[in-house]
């Protein structure tokens, strides 16, 4: 089966705007307000930003932690990746972490230790959640079991497009 026949959730930019303006009533709703918005880079830096502009809230970071190398395939476990968050900031407060999706979950489980052991008060949100995942998020906008197509991944990159195009000219 190739990549195309595979059956995908597919999220518009209208749909990416909708899910963080309804992530953000759910945090604030919840009467929890974070000091700081902390992303999974990368695919928690769109969310994050747009979540962390829903709540009003201009204190934003980001950790980098690399795990899916592809679609359904994944290194043996995730591994946080320069450069490093500053994490003695984050000791006593309120951090909101974000990411696109909850699948496996092991990158949000690693992320959210992380931010516990230094003393964090940590909430965790995400778009979507799969059935799959071992951790699941304080808030998330939409269960699916299926592939998700991002706005702003699923194309790949541009890189990957100008040598698809070479591959097809040569």
């Amino acid at each position: 089966m190739t990549d195309a026949a595979i059956e995908r959730e597919q999220l518009t930019w209208d749909g990416f705007g909708e899910a963080s303006r309804d992530l953000a009533r759910a945090i604030l709703a919840d009467a929890f307000v974070p000091d700081v918005v902390v992303a999974i880079a990368r695919g928690g830096l769109l969310p994050a930003g747009a979540i962390a502009y829903g709540l009003g809230i201009k204190n934003c970071g980001a950790i980098n932690v690399e795990f899916y190398t592809g679609i359904g395939t994944v290194l043996d476990a995730p591994e946080v990746l320069p450069p490093e968050l500053d994490m003695t900031y984050l000791d006593g407060r309120r951090v909101l972490l974000v990411d696109d999706v909850a699948d496996s979950g092991r990158t949000l489980d690693l992320a959210v230790k992380l931010l516990v052991e230094r003393g964090a008060d940590v909430r965790s949100a995400t778009i979507y959640t799969k059935p799959t995942t071992i951790i699941d998020p304080d808030y998330s906008w939409k269960a699916t079991s299926l592939w998700i197509d991002f706005p702003w991944s699923f194309k790949g990159s541009v890189l990957e497009e100008d040598a698809t195009a070479a591959e097809r000219s040569a």
